[in-house]
């Protein structure tokens, strides 16, 4: 809680510290900036771009935030990821399932990373077809956030939101609870599936828009979090609706799209075309339906963030296959080449933090 005396006040700041115009509480009306008096992309997204900070009422000047008036790291770790989708080039998303992929993922100097559903599916030994409850999607997002710096920005796949729109809203706070910092809502029925294969469905256009709205209001009435909206409507309704699902996101106040599947260059190139300027997402899913492009491509198309959902979960998938097939000869010598270092495995899960840690509590 934030509590000022005097004249000092808690006021809604932009982070260069000036004030904005705009309606600063979130419930805008589409993307109509006062200060500009017209559609302005810029305007939409920077305005929600704030933070609190104390400021002297009289001399409407802002003092310095303090470590007592942060709420959280997770604060931080928004704030942080929308300094990421303002920069214009394309930032890389390695996706992790769980704390151990998660702290390899930052520890590699990665800027932020997605926690994917399919992932987390694969690692409970299911398909991601709408199996795991919205608790144990949450528990497992507040595991990785405990394996992480506060401040890392993670997304985690809200998936359909689990139920009605009310449901929508209780993940979407259920997440940033969990330390995550932002969501991705898609417009599939749910059960869902993974974007990449057959026997795919979507809600109808007002249960997409009443979802993403739910989100977008749980963002602005609980604590601030990146909302991206996802559409599948490609692959059931043709790609002119997906598009017409991508508009009506970014009115609502989506802050990233993400069309799902485009099956050609060519459709990922009209997609971007149609929003310029706007932070979007390709999803770079290695032997699925979307052309797997060099980053400096996607860079060159609009996008500002390549998500890569399964190269860290098949790549393991693939080592330990490839360890107990060796594992099977019977053989050290054969198994081996396939190990990393137990140093570095020792490294990497944090015995040498943890033994830092204990030796300060050793007696004398």
């Amino acid at each position: 809680m934030f509590t000022f005396t005097g004249k000092d006040a808690l006021v809604p700041l932009l982070l260069d510290g000036t004030r904005s115009t705009c309606s600063l509480d979130g419930r805008r009306s589409g993307n109509h900036c006062p200060a500009r008096g017209r559609r302005c992309f810029s305007g939409r997204y920077k305005r929600r771009e704030r933070v609190f900070a104390t400021v002297d009422a009289t001399r409407e000047r802002a003092l310095p935030l303090t470590n007592s008036s942060v709420k959280s790291g997770r604060l931080e770790a928004v704030a942080a990821l929308r300094k990421l989708l303002e920069t214009p080039r394309l930032h890389l998303m390695p996706c992790c399932f769980d704390a151990l992929s998660a702290k390899m993922i930052h520890s590699t100097g990665f800027s932020l990373t997605f926690m994917t559903g399919f992932g987390v599916a694969a690692s409970f030994g299911l398909p991601d077809t709408g199996l795991l409850s919205f608790g144990e999607i949450r528990d497992r997002a507040a595991r990785i956030m405990e394996a992480l710096p506060a401040n890392y920005p993670v997304i985690g796949d809200g998936d359909t939101g689990y139920g009605n729109p009310v449901n929508v809203k209780r993940t979407v706070k259920g997440f940033a609870q969990a330390g995550l910092a932002g969501i991705l809502i898609e417009d599939q029925i749910n059960p869902k599936r993974c974007g990449h294969t057959q026997g795919k469905a979507v809600v109808d256009r007002a249960d997409a828009v009443q979802r993403w709205r739910a989100a977008i209001d749980a963002r602005n009435e609980f604590e601030d979090l990146v909302i991206i909206a996802r559409t599948d409507a490609i692959a059931t309704h043709g790609f002119d609706e997906a598009l017409w699902r991508m508009q009506k996101a970014l009115e609502l106040g989506a802050d990233v799209l993400f069309l799902e599947a485009p099956r050609s260059v060519a459709e990922m190139e009209r997609f971007t075309r149609t929003f310029p300027g706007v932070p979007m997402l390709a999803n770079m899913l290695e032997n699925g339906v979307t052309p797997i492009l060099p980053a400096k491509e996607l860079e060159a198309m609009g996008y500002r963030i390549a998500a890569y959902p399964l190269t860290l979960l098949a790549a393991s998938m693939k080592a330990m296959q490839t360890a107990l097939v060796a594992l099977q000869s019977g053989e050290p010598e054969q198994v081996a080449p396939h190990l990393m270092d137990f140093k570095h495995v020792r490294d990497i899960v944090g015995f040498p933090r943890y033994d830092e840690e204990a030796e300060r509590y050793r007696s004398d």
